[in-house]
């Protein structure tokens, strides 16, 4: 597919984006992308083939190690801020020899988020003032998808949808009208189809179990137009409902220098959260960038 390069500086008045041996202009038959200058990577497919009534325990033992990392990483963050309240300087109360060797106990809620050093899988970036005036990108929220060899790929969580995939007369999504009243989201300026699925996260997550749709974090997966056809069936065998499903139009894509280069200069803040910041009440929702932005508070830790 194709990903966006842009360069450090191209998000002043005029943008401009790093040249590329194989270039090509978007042509999007509803949106004019034609500043945007792309080179064609490969985005990471799922698996097209349904495994319904099976279960890999391998699969499901990586998604809850996973889990409990993120969980830990964000309970080591919380408690660093509770020694640290004020200009990273210890509280008089802790004694601060017994910070590295035993760090305090500390509750997390159920919805988080932290700044982290490096973009990973599953975590967000979040568009910084830096990108206020540039209007596809001004106050988004955007969820990796993945961070493979192609590069990083993502989307856009908080454009919301005032159309249907019926309205959009878009025939990506639309199989056998299973579909066709779900919203469009609008994903990025790179032309694809995806979308997310919720799933339990549990032993019982028939969604996960199937082998159709790569994990993002605990209990929620993406998929491609290649696995539309095995998510219809999967809602008509009762494994999902179809209110457990986001269709974006388009995605965001970099190569990671890239990526690093835009957040070195200030353009991103990246994030890691929790599974239920961006559920799927909270996707379409402008509110979100200033929601997650309260979660992660005015200090980064790094």
């Amino acid at each position: 597919m194709e990903a966006c390069f842009l360069s450090s500086n191209s998000f002043s008045q005029t943008i401009t984006f790093v040249p590329s041996i194989k270039t090509k202009f978007l042509t999007h038959p509803k949106r004019n992308f034609n500043q945007f200058q792309c080179k064609k990577v490969g985005f990471p497919s799922s698996i097209t083939c349904c495994h319904l009534g099976s279960a890999a325990a391998d699969d499901d033992s990586k998604s809850v190690h996973d889990a409990d990392w993120r969980s830990f990483r964000a309970r080591l963050v919380a408690g660093e801020g509770a020694l640290r309240p004020e200009l990273g300087k210890p509280s008089s109360v802790v004694d601060p020899d017994s910070v590295l060797d035993q760090p305090p106990c500390v509750t997390i809620g159920d919805k988080w988020a932290h700044t982290i050093h490096r973009p990973e899988k599953g975590c967000l970036l979040i568009a910084t003032e830096k990108l206020d005036g540039v209007h596809i990108f001004e106050r988004t929220v955007v969820l990796l998808l993945s961070t493979g060899p192609v590069g990083p790929t993502g989307i856009i969580l908080n454009r919301p949808s005032l159309m249907s995939i019926r309205e959009t007369k878009s025939t990506v999504f639309d199989v056998a009208g299973t579909f066709s009243d779900r919203p469009l989201f609008f994903g990025g300026p790179l032309e694809e189809g995806l979308f997310l699925v919720k799933g339990s996260g549990g032993g019982g997550d028939g969604v996960g179990r199937s082998g159709v749709f790569d994990e993002v974090m605990k209990g929620l997966y993406y998929g491609t137009k290649e696995s539309v056809g095995c998510a219809a069936e999967m809602v008509k065998r009762n494994v999902v409902g179809v209110g457990d499903f986001r269709f974006f139009d388009g995605y965001c894509g970099w190569d990671m220098e890239q990526l690093m280069d835009e957040v070195r200069a200030g353009y991103w803040t990246v994030a890691a959260c929790s599974s239920s910041v961006i559920g799927l009440a909270s996707i379409g929702s402008v509110e979100l960038w200033e929601e997650v932005l309260g979660l992660v508070g005015p200090k980064k830790v790094w």
